[in-house]
């Protein structure tokens, strides 16, 4: 397609009259026309009056282009532009209603024609202009930013769209517009809400057994440390069954295009935060509803269930957290954990002894894409909640002073610090210290502090930090340093190396204990949690990058560590594999190349392996963003078994349905059937939304 951006970068414009006679300039006042090559048609609106005008280009996102040197003439207009080289000439009708002629762009003579208006079009609540003005570089194809690309946002409703710029994530990206002009953008993009299939309810109706309170897979583990390592009896598979896995049911969510959370299962019974927003509760055999509850805001943590099975626990993207009544969905009690318009929970809380211990991360980050933001206040925090009532017991800072005003931007904003250092993952409990275990992610803004990319230590009973290991030191990095304003950009930043993974904590056979940590940067590491976190070994897995390195989490018995590499770029065959670690050395055991994509020409489509692991005996499960869900022999690494989930499936709600890359939630195993959440559009990733059930023989 042709494209106009190239006027304004740069801005060398020159307009010739030709052969025009003296009087009157009959080509004076408003010309629209479109500009058509290889199917695709881009609009233009020249603005003539008298000796000035101005050239409009919408769908590129350039209004007012300012053209020199302009004589009117009486039948014809020429201009011509020197960079990119565009040459211009045409004749009035002899109605003088129209202009045609021909736009000469890169060796392609474009037929054009111009016709009168009476009145400017304005553009200002343009959905395509805003998008282009206002998005187009973070949301481009292969982006920097992260962003979804605009085939996935074309997938959304219009009011998560409109949700997402007014009040959520983006709203610092679209701080000035107007709401017209918002609602005018996601109108542009999103899917109508009348477009969308509504899904049956496929309630499960009065005869729906009790809730049996058998944990199988509960939360983001099996196990307060975080093993990701579910026993024989609990999985209910053996490794001669794994190549007989068949889907067994399919349940969609409507206008989604991420499948949501990990499931937690609890006897019969699935509880998940699904793509459309709800927490629902699925028997886990048929997947029909047995009820569903809708949070103020959507929630992505794994769903943690109280000992008895009579309370459910999650954080939502807004910074709440919630109890509900598992056996119904009414709710408890919710507890706003902090009130910084980005915070949210993204990691399960993790229950015991009766608190609840809630991690809270943020969004801010993303508001260093706008150089007129206030970069940046938000301190990561987890939260000790009295688990009945909901109380506030303690809350600790993983950065102990508040934000402060430090530097002007190049754009003239007060930058603020430090900040940053969230917790994104749910945290380890040690029961035998009474300690807690937590990474934390980098800086946002200047300055840095000990805290950022580090594990913390934090006592239960009053929230005190015992000791800190920061992995990477300086690491200060928002959106800002990969968008096409780096205003608010800390200078020389960091490499974005969170620690987005849980620590693991492990006891090896002579009683010595260890903690198995996964960081970004492409470095796993093991920490003695008995002497102030000291680093007993250190092991390069990868590059590292803000997509790079280990990203949610491995799975670990006693003797080895199975860890996915994510390394994603814009190359989508590059990143990806599984790693085998022997715990004690951390000596490379094997490893399992990721296999070549075969979704090449989808959007989003990656080797990268991002989801964390998940291990049975003998068996350890990884899933990638192309939308494989792969297990691997433990002892070797051999391939057991490969399923595609980037497909269409009817499902048992009747939703249209379609997986796509598998990303933060991870396969979970339990009661002799695997589960899997397919679609994935926050970051990189092919858009989806279905959970899927496999049982032997789809049985």
């Amino acid at each position: 397609m042709v494209r106009l951006s190239g006027l304004v970068a740069f801005g060398s414009l020159c307009v010739a009259a030709a052969s025009f006679g003296s009087g009157a300039a009959p080509v004076t006042g408003v010309w629209q026309g479109k500009l058509s090559v290889r199917g695709a048609e881009e609009r233009i609106v020249l603005r003539v009056d008298g000796a000035t005008a101005t050239l409009d280009s919408p769908d590129t996102g350039k209004l007012g282009i300012p053209l020199q040197s302009v004589e009117a003439g009486d039948h014809a207009l020429a201009f011509d532009l020197s960079e990119p080289k565009v040459v211009f000439h045409g004749k009035l009708s002899a109605d003088g209603s129209a202009m045609t002629g021909t736009w000469a762009e890169d060796g392609q003579d474009l037929a054009v024609t111009l016709v009168r208006l009476a009145q400017a079009p304005d553009f200002h609540r343009d959905g395509t202009y805003l998008f282009q003005s206002h998005c187009s570089y973070c949301h481009a194809p292969f982006n920097a930013t992260r962003a979804p690309w605009p085939s996935t946002l074309r997938l959304m409703p219009q009011a998560t769209i409109l949700a997402a710029i007014e009040t959520g994530k983006m709203q610092m990206q679209a701080a000035d517009l107007s709401h017209e002009q918002r609602v005018a953008l996601a109108a542009y993009l999103g899917v109508a809400e009348k477009s969308l299939e509504p899904g049956r309810a496929d309630a499960c109706g009065t005869d729906a057994s009790p809730m049996a309170n058998t944990p199988l897979w509960n939360g983001w583990s099996v196990d307060l440390a975080n093993s990701r390592f579910q026993p024989g009896d609990a999985a209910g598979l053996s490794k001669d069954e794994i190549s007989r896995l068949r889907v067994k049911w399919a349940f969609g969510y409507v206008g989604a295009t991420s499948g949501g959370g990990p499931p937690t299962v609890v006897g019969d019974r699935i509880f998940v935060a699904g793509g459309d927003g709800r927490i629902d509760s699925l028997s886990a055999r048929t997947g029909c509803v047995i009820w569903s509850y809708l949070p103020a805001s959507q929630a992505r943590t794994a769903i943690t269930i109280s000992p008895d099975g009579k309370t459910a626990y999650f954080g939502d993207i807004q910074g709440r957290a919630y109890a509900l009544d598992a056996g119904t969905g009414a709710l408890l009690w919710s507890t706003d954990l902090d009130h910084h318009p980005f915070a949210m929970v993204t990691g399960a809380p993790r229950l015991y002894e009766g608190r609840l211990y809630v991690p809270v991360s943020s969004a801010e980050e993303l508001a260093g894409a706008n150089s007129k933001y206030p970069c940046c206040t938000f301190r990561g925090s987890i939260a000790a909640l009295n688990a009945k009532t909901g109380a506030i017991v303690w809350q600790t800072y993983t950065i102990a002073t508040k934000a402060r005003p430090g530097a002007t931007n190049a754009a003239g904003t007060q930058m603020f610090g430090p900040s940053g250092a969230g917790i994104w993952s749910s945290p380890t409990i040690d029961p035998d210290r009474h300690v807690l275990y937590t990474g934390t992610g980098d800086n946002y803004s200047d300055p840095g502090t000990a805290a950022s990319d580090a594990v913390l230590a934090i006592d239960l009973s009053s929230g005190k930090i015992l000791w800190t290991h920061q992995l990477t030191a300086d690491d200060r990095f928002n959106i800002g340093c990969v968008a096409e304003d780096k205003a608010s950009c800390p200078p020389n930043p960091g490499g974005d190396f969170d620690i987005g993974a849980p620590p693991i904590l492990r006891t090896l056979g002579n009683g010595k204990r260890l903690l198995i940590v996964g960081q970004k940067s492409g470095v796993v590491y093991a920490l003695d949690p008995d002497d102030q976190g000291r680093m007993v070994w250190s092991t390069r897995l990868g590059k590292g990058g803000p997509l790079g390195g280990i990203e949610f989490g491995a799975a670990a018995d006693a003797r080895t560590v199975y860890v996915p590499l994510s390394d994603w770029s814009l190359d989508p065959k590059s990143g990806g594999g599984l790693f085998a670690l022997d715990v004690a050395s951390g000596k490379k055991i094997w490893s399992a190349a990721a296999p070549a994509p075969a979704c090449l020409a989808t959007p989003g489509c990656s080797a990268s392996d991002q989801a964390p692991a998940t291990l049975i005996p003998g068996v350890v499960f990884a899933a990638s963003l192309d939308g494989h869900i792969r297990a691997y022999d433990s002892a070797d690494g051999r391939l057991l078994w490969d399923f595609d989930t980037s497909r269409p499936f009817q499902t048992v709600n009747g939703v249209a349905a379609h997986g796509g890359s598998i990303n933060y939630a991870g396969p979970v195993v339990a009661g002799g059937m695997v589960y899997v959440v397919s679609g994935y559009s926050i970051n990189a990733g092919m858009p989806g939304n279905v959970l899927l059930a496999f049982s032997v023989d789809g049985k």
